[in-house]
């Protein structure tokens, strides 16, 4: 599991990301790994390329709106992406996106956050923090469950259950 309390860098989307957007269809009979080169290529061109392992993608409100694909949350694990933080979130979207292991974070000010804005996070006590201008200050979002906090630090469901069984 990262070290939320580390700087995290802010890559700031609109409202009403689509699942097509995260994992766009002409790549999805490939692997996961071709798929997430193609991740948010048309809303963002270089985000695939240039997003770096403990990024935080921000959007606006309905964030994986569109199909049920998985793929649309496993590509931003694959890339590394630490959290999404979002004012809301589509229901299967949600789901998947902690089976496979992303953090979610809800937060109704989400954005307030700038692009290339440097944050600090606590799911568990639903907080962000900011530094501007030598000011600190706090946004709050809601406080992510400790049973899904277990999916997102086992890197998803599956691999919950592995470790439950083994033990």
């Amino acid at each position: 599991m990262m070290d939320h309390t580390s700087a995290h860098r802010v890559w700031r989307v609109g409202a009403d990301i689509d699942t097509d957007a995260l994992a766009p269809g002409a790549y999805m009979k490939f692997g996961i790994d071709e798929i997430a080169r193609h991740c948010l290529q048309r809303v963002r061109p270089e985000f695939a390329a240039q997003v770096q392992p403990g990024d935080v993608l921000v959007a606006g409100p309905n964030f994986g709106i569109g199909s049920s694909r998985e793929q649309a949350a496993a590509a931003l694990v694959r890339l590394g992406v630490a959290a999404v933080i979002a004012p809301s979130f589509n229901g299967l979207y949600f789901r998947n996106a902690f089976n496979v292991g992303l953090l979610l974070l809800t937060c109704p000010q989400a954005e307030a956050l700038a692009d290339g804005e440097r944050i600090t996070f606590d799911a568990t006590a639903g907080r962000v923090g900011r530094e501007q201008g030598g000011t600190h200050s706090e946004l709050h979002c809601e406080t992510v469950p400790a049973f899904l906090m277990d999916m997102v630090r086992a890197g998803g469901l599956l691999n919950l259950l592995k470790q439950r069984q083994t033990s």
